[in-house]
């Protein structure tokens, strides 16, 4: 069994193969089991989240399962919020072939999940992306976008200032894009082409008052019924689609407005399932798009195979 380092997981997953594998595995249909999702409370009363991720396909010839540890509280501490492995295994036999950092790819195949749906959805000529978040999934987003869109500006916010001022100094590094750290939340919002949101937020941070026609929005954060990262108002401006199903059972931004009547399953204009199989690109200047993934096996095994495949075509 290959054993992949966190550095070897991450050079194993370029955002372009790993877009296209997600894709190729949503357009062919493949679907997955909801995910094992158990509260864990701890003697001070705080909540984590414990994650049991499987999915398998004989067409492709492989199955596999994530493992992942989700501690809100971790960032008091210094330590990453989630902690994750993937196990790929052979469909036909069992044989278990890889063992993967799931922490990397995880973060590696959230944000290329959310630009394959800005793909269909987002205007082709963005350049300017705000980030709302400050953490590992917020630090990949520009790069997995970049593949997609021409990029020039890149807006971070968090509520954390002096966590959002490092992400932006280590994005500054890289000399790629326009780097600003954002003070004034309602003017980064007026001025960006995609917002992307990334946070453990369990309250609404971007108020749908503030979002206007020719925007995309994509959620991230919300995974549980009690976060959200958007007011009612916004799911009712923009026309909402979604990764799977999953999201409908798990989300805050989700559940919340569909009890209160906010939102309406019938509102609901899409899934991945229903993207991938699209050749163009549905962008309207005139509308506000919204795609709000909670992640998925399919992503995770897709992810897990271009990385196994990678290594297997250097081996020979």
């Amino acid at each position: 069994m290959r054993i992949f380092s966190a550095d070897e997981t991450l050079a194993a997953l370029p955002y372009p193969v790993l877009i296209a594998k997600i894709s190729e595995l949503f357009a062919a249909g493949l679907t997955a089991p909801l995910r094992h999702h158990h509260t864990l409370t701890n003697s001070q009363g705080q909540n984590a989240t414990l994650l049991l991720m499987p999915a398998w396909q004989d067409q492709q010839g492989f199955g596999g399962v994530k493992i992942a540890n989700v501690h809100p509280e971790n960032a008091k501490h210094g330590l990453p919020a989630v902690t994750a492995s993937y196990l790929l295994f052979k469909a036909d036999t069992g044989e278990h072939l890889a063992l993967l950092d799931g922490s990397v790819l995880t973060a590696r195949r959230t944000a290329a999940a959310s630009a394959l749906g800005a793909k269909y959805l987002a205007n082709p000529q963005a350049q300017t992306l705000l980030i709302l978040g400050a953490g590992r999934v917020a630090r990949e987003l520009p790069a997995a976008f970049s593949c997609l869109f021409p990029l020039q500006r890149i807006l971070i916010w968090n509520r954390n200032p002096a966590r959002a001022q490092n992400l932006v100094k280590e994005l500054q590094a890289l000399q790629t894009w326009q780097v600003e750290l954002v003070s004034d939340l309602k003017l980064a919002v007026e001025q960006a082409q995609i917002i992307s949101c990334a946070t453990l937020a369990q309250q609404a941070v971007l108020p749908g008052a503030w979002l206007h026609a020719g925007q995309h929005v994509d959620l991230i954060g919300s995974f549980t019924p009690q976060m959200r990262e958007v007011d009612d108002a916004a799911i009712q401006k923009a026309q909402v689609y979604i990764d799977t199903e999953a999201a409908l059972h798990e989300s805050g931004d989700l559940l919340l407005p569909l009890q209160t009547g906010a939102l309406k399953i019938k509102a609901i204009r899409g899934s991945f399932y229903d993207l991938c199989k699209l050749q163009a690109s549905q962008y309207d200047p005139k509308t506000l798009t919204l795609f709000k993934g909670v992640g998925h096996a399919v992503e995770d095994l897709a992810a897990a195979i271009v990385a196994y495949q990678a290594v297997s075509q250097l081996a020979k």
